[in-house]
């Protein structure tokens, strides 16, 4: 059983997190719970296709292959819809629902407090709430701001499109992770940053981006599905965010930072089999520590210094000795 505190905004508080987490790893699981699989079904406001999205439901089908779960999704569903999905899949028995709380908070945690019997993970930029809503981000700082170093070491402009979603917390302290990456390799490094208030329109993210390069932008970076195509057809570099599309954009993307749900994922199936399930903050698990997160370099596309220097501040995050800065502010154009 456990409790930790609120995730999101206090930086102090992110390793008393991890090592509470930690704990409730270890706990025991009989043999015939975990042999039976729970029920388990999300919510998603976009399709299952769009980045963030389908981190979650490639863990999910992961643990399904396993026999941990069986698993059902809703995708597309409007925030007006959210609330009445989120309780027909608790009436229908569901053991965990997963989902995405961002736009729809108050309507979630209410919902979440009338099914106490059901265990809710939703993204979240704010704290768990009693007595069954649990919340998951995707913290992959770290391996941004690697990729930052990579970007900032390989620019020959000295310019660098960023193009984003929202300016919500969960995206900014991306950005920025990869800014300060970038500077600090390259202090005459700037940046063009927008924003297309959109989680899903890439034909809008490539007209952003296109906007930068004429601006001199010579890599630019893909928060965003579109922002990849821009870069290819002009024959500049890309970095990548939460899913490696280097096959997809062979030549084109430089590096990424990824995220790996299946730590944050196969915990709370754990948790809810183990009948243990409390509201916490699944954060830390998206940090490379943990196994969720990771940093990939095109070493083809990149100068070779360039590559040893991020790698050799990769193992200083894992080793500890190295910790990324969380900047939640919005991110703003440096030119």
């Amino acid at each position: 059983m456990f409790t930790v505190k609120p995730f999101s905004k206090v930086r102090r508080g992110l390793l008393a997190a991890a090592m509470t987490v930690t704990a409730v790893a270890a706990m025991p699981m009989s043999a015939a719970q975990a042999a039976d699989p729970i029920k388990v079904a999300a919510i998603y406001t976009v399709p299952v296709e769009q980045q963030w999205v389908s981190r979650i439901d490639k863990a999910l089908k992961a643990a399904e292959e396993r026999g941990d779960i069986t698993y059902t999704f809703s995708e597309n569903v409007a925030n007006t819809d959210y609330e009445r999905v989120m309780r027909e899949y608790a009436e229908q028995g569901m053991d965990l629902v997963v989902g995405e709380a961002f736009a729809v908070e108050r309507a979630a945690r209410k919902v979440a407090a009338e099914y106490p019997d059901t265990a809710f993970l939703m993204g979240s930029s704010f704290g768990p709430g009693k007595p069954n809503f649990a919340v998951f981000d995707n913290w992959i700082h770290e391996p941004s701001y690697l990729s930052g170093m990579i970007a900032g070491a390989t620019t020959e402009t000295n310019i660098i499109g960023m193009v984003g979603g929202y300016a919500i917390p969960e995206v900014n302290r991306l950005m920025h992770a990869f800014m300060d990456g970038a500077t600090s390799v390259n202090p005459d490094v700037k940046f063009l940053v927008t924003f297309i208030n959109s989680w899903y329109d890439p034909p809008k993210a490539k007209e952003a981006a296109f906007a930068m390069i004429d601006k001199g932008a010579d890599i630019m970076y893909a928060e965003r599905f579109g922002v990849s195509d821009a870069a290819k057809e002009k024959g500049l570099l890309a970095i990548g965010n939460v899913i490696d599309t280097s096959a997809d954009y062979p030549g084109t993307i430089l590096s990424s930072a990824l995220w790996h749900m299946e730590p944050t994922i196969d915990r709370a199936i754990g948790l809810v089999k183990s009948d243990s399930f409390e509201p916490a903050d699944f954060g830390p698990y998206s940090f490379m520590s943990y196994g969720g997160g990771s940093f990939i370099v095109d070493e083809s596309l990149a100068p070779a210094d360039a590559v040893a220097a991020a790698k050799e501040k990769e193992q200083e995050i894992l080793d500890g000795l190295f910790r990324v800065n969380v900047n939640d502010s919005e991110p703003k154009s440096t030119m």
